[in-house]
Parts: C-alpha cells; structure tokens; sequence
C-alpha cells in the first residue's frame, strides 16, 4: 500500500499546541499520550536502527514507531501477529458476523463512564448469544466466539458498538458432538436485540443501585432514582439494533475478514484527502445512502476533538474472547472442537517470518538491524549529512 499524502500527525503538528493550550485542562492523561506519540512516531524524536540490506550490503535508518494503539501508523505489524496467533485457531466451518449498538440516548452516559459501560457492552452482547445459543430451540449448542469493540462512526461520531465473530456451531450441552448451525442463518437478530436489552438494562439499573455510576453535565440529573428509572423506561421502548451480516465463507476468508475490523483505530491516514490551513478533509460512507462515498470538512481543532474521544482508558480491551474461545477454557475445548470436526491439529511453524521485516528498496531481500541508534545519534549523523552536502 502507497503512503498516503496527510497524515493524523499532521494534524497535530500543525494545531496541537494551540489545541493544547485551550483543551488540557480538560484531556485525560491518555488522550495527552496520544497526541504526543502520535506527532513523534516514526521520526528521529524515538530514535532509530540502522538497517542492512543481507544481500547488497544497502544500509538505511528506519525510526521507531510510538508502538500507541491508538496510532494509525503503528496497527499493522500489531495486526499481522494477531492474526498469525489466530490462524491456528480457525476450524472448516462457515463464520457469522454480528453487530450489538445501543441507542443514541445512551452515548453521553457510556463517555461519563466509559470502563464500566463498554464493559458491561462487552458482557450483555457476550452473554447474549451464549445464551440464545444454548436454547434448545435455537441452536442448542455452546458457541465460542471473539468480540472487537469499535466506539466510532464513519465521521467520528460516537457510535459504540461491538463486532461479533461466530463460528458456525458448536459444542452439544455433553461435549460429545458438533452441533452445525444452517449454512445461511445462525440466530434470529430479533430474539437477540429483545434479550440484549434486557441485559443491558438490567445491569444499568442495578449499577445504579450500587452507586457505580457517574452522572455529570447533561447526565447530572439522571442521578436522581426517579429520573433514572424514568430514562430506563425510555430505552425499553426503543428497538436495540442487532445486525446479522451476511455469512463468510470458510476459515480461509476469516482473517481477511477479521483484518478489516480487529486493529483499527477511529480514522486512517489512508480516508484524509487533505490538511489545508485551518481545515482538514476526509473520505467517509454514508451507510444509510448505499455506502456513498462523501467527503467531510472540519476544522482541525473539531477534527482533534472528535479523535480523541475515542481514546479508550487505559488497560481496556478492545478484543475479547467468549465461550470456548475464552482464555481459560480454549486450550482444553479448541482442540475437542476440532477433534470432533475430525480435523488434524495445526502444524507448528519452524521458522515464523516477523511480520515487520521489511524489504531492501533495491534487490528486495530482506533487511536486518546492525545498529541501534538514540535520538541524539540520529540527529548528530543528519547534521553530518547536511554539512556534507552543503561542503559539496
């Protein structure tokens, strides 16, 4: 992929003092680290290495990525060795995709509390399906199954919502067999946004009860019990969004799939078109006219305000696992999945390439580290350079 022409770095160079200077007081210490990382990545501020080339001998300093999960330039090696652990995981079955939102009204709540309510997101979407599928009239079967926490919408808008991917089928209540879902149906949405909501709301109102909750600004006044459980009632009353999409293929399109959803942060570099002035542009679909694609304009300052809610706290998942895939039981009950499915254990990879080997720019073949270079080194040898060039 070709480097793109603007960069969410250079946004922050070019308004982030000022930005500073207005916001700090109200950015949290996460948000702050962001901003720092994110304008330092890749440059001489983090150091470097001297890379050679093991054929030609070409050598090249490459810099230090901020290693921020939340920088858009620092997802993709982290991405490939996710997804190389999830290879081995993948059974010959078809994959479904489900997608759990909450209704808009409860936004301002969840960024007052953003730990405790993406988790509980986590946790009645999870518990949600495990139990559908447990339902001898459903599926009737134990499911395991990952999910992938996304906090944004196509023009950065709050939008939390979590991605769900299913294996088609699972375990019977004894472990003794496979249980297949339809090829082209896994669970009815409507019985599953009916039951989210329940869980969801359930667990809000005993939050409440347990004084767990925080309500500040525009939520100040749901702090009183009344008002709370009259806001309860409201969302009982509205359908909660559970979208079924349409089923992939075998495990040979999951980690294609998988690699659209699992690293991503709230814009790439790759959708901005322009960081002009005062303004910046970026590409965005408009799911609700047939993904169209349109472009938007906002001011740097609204552009670093919108990025930056999506700053998750710190130590907050973005990825879970349910079910047999949880970290506690997937050792035991993976390999029993796929003895049943009568497949052989995956072979173990005797020499695993690094996903961030690089390539040399002139022969191709791969470039290694001989030398690690200090901020203060790197700076010293350009200085070099230029009196050199300027020398001739």
């Amino acid at each position: 992929m070709t480097r793109p022409p603007w960069e969410v770095a250079d946004v922050i160079r070019k308004a982030g003092d000022k930005f500073l200077e207005r916001y700090r007081d109200s950015l949290t210490w996460s948000q702050l680290k962001v901003l720092r990382a994110i304008a330092r990545c890749r440059t001489a501020a983090l150091g470097g290495h001297r890379d050679q080339c093991v054929r030609c001998g070409h050598q090249a300093i490459s810099y230090n990525s901020c290693r921020n999960r939340h920088c858009p330039k620092c997802q993709t090696n982290a991405r490939e060795r996710w997804l190389c652990a999830r290879q081995r995981e993948l059974l010959p079955v078809c994959y479904f995709h489900l997608v759990f939102s909450v209704p808009h009204a409860l936004v301002p709540l969840i960024w007052q509390n953003k730990r405790y309510l993406f988790g509980l997101l986590f946790d009645a979407s999870a518990a949600t399906l495990l139990e559908v599928a447990a339902d001898p009239a459903r599926l009737g079967a134990e499911i395991g199954f990952l999910s992938i926490l996304h906090t944004w919408g196509q023009t950065l808008q709050r939008h939390p919502h979590v991605h769900c991917v299913v294996p088609g089928g699972g375990l019977s209540p004894d472990h003794s067999r496979w249980v297949r879902s339809a090829p082209h149906f896994f669970l009815p949405v409507r019985v599953l946004s009916r039951i989210f909501r329940g869980k969801f709301v359930f667990a809000l109102q005993r939050a409440f009860q347990r004084k767990q909750l925080v309500f500040v600004g525009q939520c100040q006044s749901l702090g009183n019990e009344q008002a709370f459980a009259a806001f309860l009632r409201t969302l009982f009353r509205e359908d909660w969004v559970v979208y079924a999409k349409a089923p992939f293929g075998g495990p040979e399109h999951v980690l294609q799939y998988l690699a659209r959803y699992t690293h991503r942060v709230a814009i790439s570099n790759h959708r901005l078109l322009s960081v002009d002035g005062d303004h910046v542009t970026f590409r965005w679909k408009d799911y609700a006219h047939h993904s169209k694609c349109r472009a938007m304009t906002l001011t740097l300052e609204a552009f670093l305000r919108r990025f930056l809610q999506h700053v998750l706290p710190k130590g907050l998942p973005r990825i879970r696992y349910f079910g047999w895939f949880a970290n506690r039981r997937r050792q035991e009950l993976l390999p029993l999945c796929r003895r049943l499915l009568a497949v052989a254990p995956p072979a173990a990879e005797a020499n695993p390439v690094a996903a961030d080997v690089w390539k040399c720019p002139v022969c191709g073949s791969p470039m290694r580290i001989v030398e690690l270079l200090s901020a203060a080194q790197i700076q010293q040898e350009q200085a070099h350079q230029v009196y050199i060039l300027d020398s001739s």
